[in-house]
Parts: C-alpha cells; sequence; structure tokens
C-alpha cells in the first residue's frame, strides 16, 4: 500500500506534544468524573476535532460535572445557559442595545461568545431558540442588524438533554442533531467508582478544583495541525463503506451523509493521535463509528416498533463490513 504524506501532516514531535496534552487534559478532568476515562477521552476527540458535543443521559450521572470540568481543564471563556421554554434566541446570541449615555446603538455579546458553552438541558428550549444556538454552531459567527460577528477560536458546545423525562421538552429534529459531532452517554458508575464518588471528603463533582492544564490557543494550534494527519485511501474507502451499508439497511429510513463519513474521518485522526499514532487504522474506525454516525441514523417505524435502535443498526453493520487488511492495496 503506498502512503502519500501531506505536507501539512504533523510531526513526530506534533503527535507526542498533543499525546501528553490529551493525557493532562483528560487526567484534570477525570479528578472530579470518576471511572469515566473512556468518555471523558470521546469528549477531548470531539473537542480536538472541532466539532461539538451531545452528552444524553438521565439526570443525575455527571453530565453537567463533566462538561464543567472539561470547560475548566481548558482555560478561556466559559459560559453556561440553563435552556428552558421562555429563553429567547437573543439570550443566547446577544443583541443590539442603545447607549443613553452617547446616544450609540451598540452589540451586546451573548454566552454564545466564549470558548466553551455548556448548553444545560437543550430541549426544554423552543426550536427557534434551539435554532439560533444551533446556526451558530455551524457557522461559528453571530450575525445581527446585518454584522457578522465571530465566536472565539477554539468554539466548543458541550449541549446536555434527558432523554427520559419528555415533559416540557422539545425534540431535537435530526437535521439539527447533525451539528454534533458525536452523541454519548455516561451511564453508571461501576461498583468500585460509585463507592469513590460516595465517599464523604473525595474530589467527585469538585469541578473548582480541577487543574487548568491548557490554553485556547494551544488547542487551536494543534487542532489546525491534527488536521493533516494522514488518512490511508483504504480507511477511507472502509469508512464510505460502512456509511453505504448504514444507508443500505432496511432498517434505516435515513443514514449518515457524507458530511457524517467526513467528522467520522475528523474523529480518527485526533483519536490516532491521541494513541501516539501519526497514522489511522481500522480499530480507530470502529471504536468511534457509533458515537459519530448513530445519532446520524433515522430509523424507520416499523424498525423502533420492533425494538431495535441507530446503535443496534450501526453495531451491525460494524460486524458485517470487513475491514480492510495491512497487505491490501
Amino acid at each position: 500500500m503506498t502512503t502519500v504524506v501531506s505536507p501539512f501532516s504533523p510531526t513526530e514531535d506534533d503527535i507526542t506534544e498533543f499525546r501528553k496534552l490529551h493525557h493532562r487534559v483528560g487526567d484534570a478532568v477525570e479528578s472530579a468524573v470518576h471511572g469515566k476515562r473512556g468518555v471523558v477521552d470521546l469528549v477531548l476527540v470531539a473537542m480536538f476535532a472541532g466539532g461539538h458535543v451531545l452528552l444524553e443521559d438521565v439526570p443525575g450521572t455527571g453530565k453537567t460535572t463533566l462538561a464543567r470540568a472539561v470547560a475548566r481543564s481548558l482555560g478561556g471563556q466559559v459560559r453556561r445557559v440553563q435552556f428552558t421554554p421562555d429563553l429567547l434566541p437573543s439570550d443566547v446570541t446577544g443583541t443590539t442595545v442603545f447607549d443613553p449615555r452617547d446616544g450609540q446603538v451598540r452589540f451586546r455579546p451573548g454566552p454564545v461568545f466564549a470558548n466553551v458553552v455548556l448548553a444545560d438541558e437543550i430541549n426544554r428550549a423552543s426550536a427557534k431558540t434551539q435554532s439560533a444556538l444551533l446556526e451558530v454552531m455551524e457557522e461559528r459567527t453571530v450575525t445581527v442588524d446585518g454584522t457578522a460577528h465571530l465566536v472565539p477560536d477554539p468554539f466548543v458546545v458541550i449541549a446536555t438533554q434527558n432523554p427520559v423525562d419528555l415533559d416540557g421538552t422539545y425534540r431535537l429534529p435530526e437535521a439539527q442533531l447533525d451539528r454534533f459531532l458525536v452523541r454519548t452517554s455516561l451511564g453508571y458508575p461501576d461498583a468500585e467508582h460509585e463507592i469513590e464518588v460516595l465517599r464523604p471528603g473525595g474530589t467527585a463533582g469538585r469541578v473548582a478544583d480541577v487543574p487548568v492544564v491548557t490554553t485556547p490557543g494551544e488547542v487551536a494550534a494543534l487542532a489546525e495541525r491534527l488536521a493533516g494527519l494522514h488518512v490511508a485511501d483504504l480507511l477511507l474507502r472502509y469508512i464510505r463503506d460502512l456509511g453505504v451499508a448504514i444507508r443500505n439497511d432496511p432498517r434505516v429510513r435515513l443514514g449518515a451523509s457524507t458530511r457524517g463519513l467526513r467528522s467520522l474521518v475528523r474523529c480518527v485522526q485526533v483519536y490516532a493521535a491521541a494513541q501516539g499514532r501519526n497514522y489511522v487504522v481500522p480499530s480507530d474506525v470502529q471504536r468511534l463509528a457509533e458515537a459519530v454516525l448513530a445519532h446520524r441514523t433515522v430509523l424507520t417505524r416499523d424498525a423502533v416498533l420492533a425494538g431495535h435502535t441507530s446503535a443496534s443498526v450501526v453495531h451491525d453493520v460494524l460486524e458485517t463490513v470487513s475491514p480492510p487488511q495491512p497487505d491490501e492495496g
């Protein structure tokens, strides 16, 4: 197999530097979120890939703590928005206000003008307010009165929602779910870590004690370098084959788009670098496929009634589509 290396590929020093940074941030976050290193690493992959994260789980599992701990470890500007039915789009993005002191009309930035935005219980806001946030997530700008205002770089939205309590909520449409790079859940900790969380005087949940281990500038610079990490054509074909297999599955009404597959490519680049490699292997794709593609997969009504889930469809496709072998090419 011929390997073509991009002139913008990260160097070995870049990979080493990123791996150390990834571990530092992960260790810092895990000081407040015990026993969930896999989820923490997934959230960090999405962040360094330049995407946003949707944490979906029942109350009390640590969704908000995880989001706040990640934000704390990065330094920079952090804002939190508690979504409610009466929240207006301008409460999120900002608006123009009249200053009576000098008679000027000025733009007052909303909470989205931060490096990390925690959107708590996003599904409790109206569709109009959700759309305002999701537009900023995609465009990275806020346009008010014809003037575009750039949000900071990096810009990461970590949103939470409760999939069980549906009273007073507004479901995120599939097209808006696609704005999130990954969707994941924390779940309950195992026995050992739950006892550690219950122990008085422990560090679990103490976000204020999470150390700041990096800067927004360092995150943005390393993320830009990792975008050139090599992905072999065989791996690109494998990702494409997975996408086609999901779309052609009889249980699926709408499969992941090309943008969704590109998102998977971006994530596996970061994941490979976090493992200390400057190349991607099939297991990287298999590790991240569900988190990136499942929420972009819409099932037929019959499939839902039969008890199938989008995650199970992605899992089945991973079992049936053969990954490339090292001697192919």
